[in-house]
């Protein structure tokens, strides 16, 4: 299989490639433009390999994109690239602007230009795997069970407004070409080598410094978590069993607030110290609290029954297990441990 991935050098792309890529029948073009969130280090192993190709892009540069679609020939082009971070789409929108709207048109029209001149059977096999975020529901209420496919659009920030309208390109370019596409809505992302900025890890790296743990207003904002590898396992069977036209959440219930996950963070980085014969420290006297985030949605809950119903998905990781687990390996890094 021919695949396509966007935003390959990020924290979620990077997981998937090194996936595709233990299937030596795959072979897959890495399409990234190296923002400053980008660790191509990840995939370092491959890049000598036949059936690793990699291009430094940006998604704006629609003729480039045009060509390297056609030439590559992709049975499945996954669509990952994306501006992430909320805090920076509220200093600055307009990068959000381009990568996240513009990109996505470049990519849909690169993807509808080829698709159109496929034979039949390449055409019904083909798909475009649009990963958006289920940060384009908005704020969901406490008596609320959850995110479901149907809800309301209601993003509060720049960067899920962006995420939402890149989303309804896409069902668009369905509805009006034809383009065989699906659109993913996962939660909160973890695991190892996710960009520091993002919460586990830079409230992980903060402790093991000695550094103030930050936490916006009173910590209780609750999250829905998914480990990366669960998210990619999803990712894998919709590509196979996904109805195209069809949008699909990606979650876990596994509901946990701020507090609540800095709290666990610090018992683990004690159990570790005590391993490792380190000084005893008691982490939890580093939380301080913060002005909050401008328009901070208080809770999202994705849920994924669709997803269940329809393949074999289901996460493989408790939250619990899969943040001890990520914990223990950002301490070994830190701590030139491994």
């Amino acid at each position: 299989m021919k695949v396509i991935v966007t935003g390959g050098a990020g924290f979620i792309g990077s997981h998937l490639i090194r996936c595709l890529l233990s299937n030596s029948q795959n072979s897959v073009l890495n399409i990234d433009k190296l923002t400053y969130a980008s660790q191509p280090d990840v995939l370092s192993e491959f890049e000598l390999q036949s059936h690793y190709h990699f291009e430094q892009l940006d998604l704006v540069d629609g003729n480039s994109i045009n060509n390297l679609v056609a030439d590559f020939n992709p049975n499945v082009i996954f669509h990952l690239a994306a501006e992430s971070h909320v805090d920076r789409s509220i200093e600055s929108p307009v990068k959000f602007i381009y990568s996240n709207i513009v990109g996505s048109f470049n990519l849909l029209e690169a993807a509808r230009n080829y698709w159109q001149g496929l034979n039949e059977t390449k055409k019904q096999n083909f798909r475009f795997i649009h990963i958006s975020t289920d940060e384009v529901y908005g704020d969901l209420s406490d008596d609320s069970v959850g995110f479901a496919e149907d809800m309301q659009i209601n993003p509060s920030s720049p960067y899920s407004a962006s995420k939402a309208a890149s989303d309804h390109l896409v069902q668009a370019w369905f509805r009006t070409y034809g383009l065989p596409c699906i659109i993913t809505h996962c939660s909160n992302n973890y695991g190892a080598w996710q960009h520091e900025e993002k919460l586990i890890p830079l409230m992980t790296k903060n402790a093991i410094n000695r550094e103030q743990l930050p936490v916006y207003g009173d910590g209780l904002q609750k999250r829905d978590w998914l480990h990366v590898l669960d998210h990619i396992n999803a990712l894998l069977e919709l590509a196979e069993k996904g109805k195209v036209g069809e949008s699909y959440n990606i979650g876990t219930g596994m509901e946990q607030t701020n507090l609540d996950i800095i709290h666990l963070i610090c018992t683990y980085l004690n159990e570790l110290d005590q391993k490792y014969g380190k000084e005893n420290f008691d982490y939890k006297t580093l939380i301080s609290h913060v002005n909050d985030r401008p328009g901070h949605d208080r809770r999202y809950v994705t849920l994924s029954d669709k997803l269940q119903n329809e393949t074999r998905w289901k996460p493989n990781r408790s939250f619990e297990s899969g943040l001890k687990e990520t914990v223990a390996w950002y301490f070994n890094k830190w701590h030139n441990l491994n």
